[in-house]
Formats: structure tokens, C-alpha cells, sequence
């Protein structure tokens, strides 16, 4: 594939995403979006495939289902069928049969602490880490796509570091996006986006870049190994959220890191993890 039509099916990709997450509430028009971005259905749902391994349908459900299963535990005094509005289910019937189809449990059932037999380790590891509420500013991060193996890990931070030492460019962070939440997916199977930002916004189009989107996010500090961190972002989704009285947007979660040890090396991980939140 050519580095033009590669970048082409990139931005496509991207734009549907972003479009997902933007609506993720409402009846999403594909149609409509195939229209917006000026390409076919078909060449929309073949591109955005190519990029993320799984089709915009199965994209959406996903989503949907897991800003539920946060809703469901964090926003304590809506109805069960608020919560599937709020998700995009026009019918309280639809959304229970396809979270009892991923989750194995009822809506209800999970509501009311099932969630813990089924997700939970056997003891869930306490952390007295306390976060700062913090304004993330929009920015570009020039990025690879990829799962959660080692050697898909590696391959990605090897040519990022690469094609930054090639321009030249330096004082970067580095960071790791979440498009799955770690809490209900094997982490080898999670989709994940390693990515280079900028303090200063780069006018540069030889690489592949999204636009992270200006929110509110909770920062946590985090130093510790590969296993202590999966058990924190445990004990964030199933203790802290729980108890904040905030609740997840839908925008991935990310790292930034302080050290160039990352989620698949079993050295100390220095990192900060944002969460995205709203009230």
C-alpha cells in the first residue's frame, strides 16, 4: 500500500472512531457518516477494519457495553433503562440481551455486585493513591496501532523511537492509549495505540497522527511492576470510581511515561495514567 493511501485510510479510520466516541449515546447514522467523510459505506467499513482489527459494528457494541458496565456501578440513581438510553439503546430489552451476551450476568445482577465474582481478583489490592483532577489540552500523538503481545509492543515503540531519531525530534512524551478497559478484556487480546505527543504541535505529515481531545481527566501517579499495575487499574475501575462520585467517559484511558520501561517489560513502570471522568 502506498504511504499516501495508507495516510488516507488512517485519517479515515480515526474520524470514524472519533465519531463513535463523540455519539456514542445516540442512534449512530453510518450512512450519514459515509456521506460526511465522502466515501462509500462499503470502502468505510473495509478501511476501518483494515485499521482496528474489528468492524464499526462490533466497535460500537463494545464501547456502549463497557461505558455501561461503568455507568451501571458509578451512577447509582439511574434506572437500568436510563442507563441504556444514555448509552445508545432505544430499547431496554435489546440492551440487557447483549450485555447478558458479553458479561454473562444481567444489568441487574451486575448492579448489585456480581461484576465482583466475575471480574474481581480474589482480593482486590488496595492503593492510597490519590489523584489530581486535571485539564488535558487537545494535541496530535503520531502513532502505531496494535495488540497487547510483547512482540506487537516492541515492534511498535522500536519504530516510533526510530522515526523520531530520523527528524531529529526530541523532548516528547511518550504514551500508551487503551481502546479496550483492561478490567474486562485479556490484555495480550486489548487493543492498544502507542504514540509519540509534542509540547509544541509539529507541522508534519510523514507519520500517522490522531488529535487527542481536550477533558477532564483523574492523573494518577503510578511506579511499580507490569502485574501491580494491572492490579491498580483494578482497584481504579472497581474501588476509586466506584467511590468518587465520578463517572468514565467513553474516551480511551492512557498512560504517559516517565521511563522507557513499558506495560510488557517486567521492569518498574514510572508512569502517569489518566483517566477520562465527568459528573
Amino acid at each position: 500500500m502506498k504511504k499516501d493511501t495508507q495516510k488516507r485510510h488512517s485519517q479515515i479510520a480515526n474520524d470514524v472512531m472519533h465519531y463513535i466516541y463523540r455519539y456514542i449515546s445516540t442512534d449512530i447514522n453510518l450512512d450519514e457518516l459515509s456521506i460526511n467523510l465522502n466515501i462509500s459505506k462499503f470502502h468505510m467499513h473495509r478501511v476501518f477494519k483494515e485499521e482496528f482489527g474489528q468492524n464499526i459494528y462490533e466497535t460500537i457494541k463494545a464501547i456502549r457495553l463497557q461505558k455501561a458496565a461503568s455507568l451501571l456501578l458509578t451512577n447509582k440513581s439511574s434506572t437500568i433503562s436510563n442507563v441504556a438510553r444514555n448509552c445508545g439503546y432505544t430499547s431496554q430489552a435489546a440492551f440487557i440481551r447483549v450485555f447478558k451476551e458479553m458479561f454473562k450476568t444481567t444489568p441487574k445482577r451486575w448492579r448489585n455486585g456480581e461484576y465482583k465474582e466475575l471480574f474481581l481478583r480474589k482480593s482486590l489490592k488496595k492503593f492510597q493513591i490519590k489523584p489530581e483532577i486535571f485539564r488535558f489540552k487537545s494535541r496530535k500523538a503520531y502513532y502505531i496501532r496494535h495488540t497487547g503481545t510483547k512482540q506487537e509492543f516492541d515492534n511498535s515503540w522500536e519504530k516510533l523511537n526510530t522515526w523520531a531519531l530520523i527528524k531529529g525530534y526530541k523532548n516528547f512524551n511518550k504514551i500508551n492509549f487503551f481502546h479496550d478497559n483492561l478490567v474486562l478484556k485479556e490484555f495480550e487480546k486489548s487493543r492498544f495505540v502507542s504514540a509519540l505527543t509534542f509540547d509544541e504541535e509539529l507541522v508534519d505529515d510523514s507519520f500517522p497522527y490522531l488529535t487527542m481531545p481536550e477533558q477532564i481527566c483523574a492523573k494518577f501517579s503510578f511506579k511499580g511492576s507490569k502485574k501491580e499495575f494491572i492490579d491498580f487499574i483494578f482497584w481504579v475501575y472497581f474501588d476509586w470510581l466506584i467511590n468518587s462520585g465520578y463517572e468514565a467517559n467513553t474516551e480511551p484511558s492512557f498512560v504517559i511515561y516517565k521511563n522507557d520501561f513499558y506495560l510488557t517489560n517486567d521492569k518498574t513502570l514510572d508512569l502517569d495514567f489518566y483517566l477520562s471522568i465527568s459528573m
